[in-house]
Parts: C-alpha cells; sequence; structure tokens
C-alpha cells in the first residue's frame, strides 16, 4: 500500500516533529541530551534492561526502558529459578556538578514486572527499588559508558524461588547518545 500526499506529509511531520528534540535539530555545539544504553551486568544476571535516558536540564535527567528477565543467569546456577519477569524500569538522576547525562550522578530507580512460572500456572508481580552512584562518560559526544554502586530491595521470587531482600545495587551501562 503506497502512502498518498497527505499521509505522507503527516507522517514526515510527525517524525520531524519528534525528532526534532534530539541531536539532529541542535546546534553542533550543544552536548548530547539523549542516551540509549544497555546493561552487560544485569545481562549476565538474567535481567536484559534497555535504557532510553533524556536529560532535562543541566541537573536532571529521567530513563525508562524495558525489564526482562528471560533465562536464568549466572547468579542461580545452583537454583534456578524456572520463571521469567516481563516488566518496566525507570529512574531519575541527579548530576552532582551539572552537564546531565555526563558527569557525577545520584540516581533512584524502580522495576515493576509481571512474572511467569515456565511449569505451571504460577504467576504475580515483582521488582525492586534501588539508589546508587555513578559516573557516566560520554566520549566523542557518542560513546557512553557509565557506572556506579548502590543498595537496593528486591521482591523478585515467585513460589518460594528467586530474590527477596535488601542487596548491593551495581550499574554498568554502554551505549550511545545523541
Amino acid at each position: 500500500m503506497a502512502l498518498h500526499r497527505p499521509a505522507w506529509t503527516v507522517a514526515s511531520v510527525l517524525i520531524t516533529g519528534l525528532w526534532g528534540t534530539t541531536a539532529a535539530a541542535q546546534p553542533a555545539d550543544t552536548p548530547p541530551r539523549w542516551t540509549l544504553q544497555v546493561d552487560p551486568l544485569t545481562t549476565a544476571l538474567g535481567f536484559v534492561h534497555l535504557q532510553a535516558e533524556r536529560a532535562l536540564g543541566e541537573f536532571w535527567s529521567v530513563y525508562a526502558g524495558p525489564s526482562l528477565r528471560l533465562y536464568d543467569g549466572v547468579s542461580s546456577l545452583d537454583d534456578p529459578s524456572g520463571f521469567r519477569g516481563y516488566g518496566g524500569e525507570a529512574g531519575v538522576r541527579w548530576f552532582y556538578f551539572g552537564g546531565a547525562p555526563a558527569g557525577w550522578w545520584h540516581q533512584v530507580r524502580g522495576v515493576v514486572a509481571y512474572l511467569d512460572a515456565q511449569e505451571g500456572d504460577a504467576n504475580g508481580v515483582g521488582g525492586y527499588v534501588s539508589t546508587l552512584a555513578g559516573y557516566t562518560w560520554i566520549y566523542e559526544e557518542t560513546l557512553v559508558l557509565s557506572g556506579g554502586l548502590g543498595v537496593q530491595y528486591i521482591d523478585y521470587t515467585l513460589e518460594g524461588k528467586g530474590q527477596q531482600g535488601v542487596f548491593p545495587a551495581a550499574h554498568s551501562t554502554i551505549g550511545v547518545a545523541f
């Protein structure tokens, strides 16, 4: 089905309007305001997180993305949980010295997920909240490397399997800025 001229015009205006808030519409000397990051540490633990972050000014940024538990990670080699989680993660970062989305930060984040047993009919809701401090480095205004440490409360259990309690929290991401 070919797009007719009015439909193509509407699509072009919408795409241009949405893209206009990104680096494409910024002057060349403006630092990136968006990042798209993936967390390799949590991927090894069985969780896949993708974060789309937007700086809201010099000192604040927000991010959101899917939080998926698609397999038992290296932390569950002795006791596989046998369930999957499908949810979302959101966080807020405050940058101590400005320069968001790069520099030293403190963040609060939360995850809520639907948990589903791989065998049987059990399901439920799980998630965690955490607070961390860390640093985000943006190289050549494109490559993003970020890391942080903190503490979290996890309740990611189903039928007595999984994790619940207070644990150390870590953040490690690699991505792109634009």
